[in-house]
């Protein structure tokens, strides 16, 4: 039988038998030889470019001891697996792990994505994604950290020995709109520039200035693949969207294309991302108090002028009853020559922000 151009629900399905099969202790050998079928057609099964019927997708689970919930959402896949396009539709809470799209960003090869109002999910900050998921407030309290750590382990995609191709683009507002205020913004847009030099990723701003654009209707995630079509990804609030006609992919590349002539270059990109990361380190968190009591360490900056005298910088040292020394929740700054005199307080955040400007 010929071989089916793989849809996002065929390899959906092809992903789902080949963790049970996985589950179950098989290989596809072995799988392959039980039910009395070649390899080869186990092989592209599970890659999404062998056409099924439910009774093989039947057998294939009843062999690896799929039941409940997870054989019929597979059935029910192999029902629409020649239909293009998916909407999956998932209420207000997201489950962990968006399995579908982590499984197309491994697979892709150039990954184009463009973000009006937020930082794309896979170059926040952990700190960016906690304040975001905690301001929206949609997010219960207990499933924060995991939800953080999802999207943290979808940046792994970096450090592959061959990463995709990223191409960035970012309104301008994402830039300007402090999530978790000045000193967790300041931190985020300094990992930008350091992002934005990478080899194998272009980060461009879509200034303001520009007005309406070609990318005004939304964000989009264009993702494409050595071995199949290219598929756009779409996000809402309580549903996601998988579009991959050629009229859908057409019109999305079209859009690529004329961002690419309307947004600033990559040196004017950073030239206004360094700018604001310089203008967001006004930070909060800074307050003057009167000098502190005993129990502090004092150190002379690194920073100072005048041969490294004038400032120092201290804080309060210490363990807890079981042993395990205090990190540090603020550092003092004084003048060497006034050791009396008012002392400045940061807090962790901001004076992590504040010495992102001092760091060349």
């Amino acid at each position: 039988m010929r071989d089916q151009e793989p849809t996002v629900r065929s390899r959906e399905l092809g992903e789902g038998l080949r963790r049970a099969m996985e589950r179950a202790g098989l290989n596809g050998k072995q799988a392959a030889h039980q039910l009395g079928l070649s390899p080869s057609w186990i092989s592209r099964l599970l890659s999404g470019k062998r056409s099924v019927t439910p009774v093989q997708v039947a057998g294939f689970l009843a062999l690896c001891r799929v039941t409940g919930t997870e054989r019929d959402r597979l059935l029910a896949l192999c029902d629409e697996q020649r239909i293009p396009g998916w909407f999956q539709q998932h209420g207000s809470r997201l489950p962990p792990q968006l399995v579908t799209l982590i499984d197309h960003e491994t697979k892709a090869v150039t990954i184009s994505d463009f973000q009006p109002t937020l930082v794309s999910g896979l170059l926040q900050t952990g700190e960016y994604a906690r304040a975001l998921l905690r301001e929206a407030g949609r997010v219960p309290a207990d499933e924060v950290d995991d939800r953080v750590a999802a999207r943290l382990a979808r940046q792994s995609l970096f450090s592959r020995d061959r990463p995709p191709r990223f191409t960035f683009y970012l309104h301008e507002f994402v830039l300007r709109l402090a999530v978790g205020g000045p000193a967790v913004m300041s931190d985020q847009l300094h990992h930008l520039q350091r992002m934005s030099v990478r080899p194998y990723l272009t980060l461009r701003v879509v200034p303001a200035a520009l007005g309406a654009h070609a990318a005004t209707a939304g964000s989009f995630t264009l993702m494409e693949f050595a071995d199949f079509r290219p598929v756009v990804y779409l996000d809402s609030e309580t549903s996601s969207l998988f579009l991959e006609t050629s009229a859908e992919i057409e019109a999305y590349q079209s859009i690529l294309e004329a961002l690419a002539d309307t947004a600033l270059n990559e040196g004017e990109s950073r030239e206004l991302i360094a700018t604001l990361a310089t203008s967001s380190t006004r930070i909060e968190g800074i307050t003057m108090t009167a000098p502190e009591p005993d129990g502090i360490v004092w150190r002379t900056s690194s920073y100072s002028s005048n041969g490294g005298t004038c400032v120092e910088v201290g804080w309060r040292t210490g363990s807890d009853e079981n042993g395990a020394e205090f990190a540090p929740d603020r550092v003092l700054v004084r003048d060497s020559k006034d050791r009396t005199g008012p002392v400045l307080t940061f807090s962790a955040a901001a004076w992590r922000a504040f010495l992102t400007t001092l760091t060349p």
